[in-house]
């Protein structure tokens, strides 16, 4: 989605600005105060914009360590509860798979996420391939799986996390 930025302004330059009109008679400042009527444009206008303006950028929060302690845990049970639902893909494994997909995001909410905004692909990806080099079953399941939850549950937890704080 692109954003869209106009302005309007009438530039009042006084060389330009007729001094008689058949409809409109010119107002002097002598008898624009006669009839009551105040000029709405005294001077012209000037549109300035600088450089740094048009370059300011949002500044993401540090990671919160104890924000990550608590959703890591919160994540492992979670993925350990949908992940039961397809015991028989991962069999024996199940643990194996759930620790390394909780030690991947645990280390990107302790490192990179700052709030909402922040939710990255590469760790799921980081998770798909971890799996996948170590042999595991259902690796890209697995990965599928704490993609959709952490779209649907982190940025939810670090707001209400925050508002706690307050």
């Amino acid at each position: 989605m692109a954003l869209f930025t106009s302005f309007f302004f009438v530039p009042v330059t006084p060389a330009k600005t007729p001094t008689s009109n058949a409809i409109f008679p010119r107002l002097s400042s002598s008898s624009s105060s006669s009839f009551g009527v105040k000029p709405i444009f005294t001077n012209n206008f000037t549109f300035i914009t600088t450089r740094a303006s048009l370059t300011q950028k949002y500044v993401y929060p540090d990671p919160c360590p104890h924000f990550a302690e608590s959703e890591t845990q919160k994540f492992k049970a979670e993925l350990l509860e949908k992940l039961l639902e397809e015991k028989d893909e991962f069999g024996d494994e199940l643990d194996a798979v759930i620790n390394v997909c909780a030690q991947i995001f645990g280390e990107f909410l302790f490192k990179e996420y700052g709030g909402p905004g922040t939710l990255l692909v590469e760790p799921f990806t980081d998770m798909l391939v971890a799996l996948k080099k170590k042999k595991l079953p259902g690796a890209p399941l697995a990965a599928r799986v704490s993609l959709l939850w952490a779209q649907n549950y982190v940025d939810k937890d670090w707001e209400v996390w925050n508002s706690k704080l307050k």
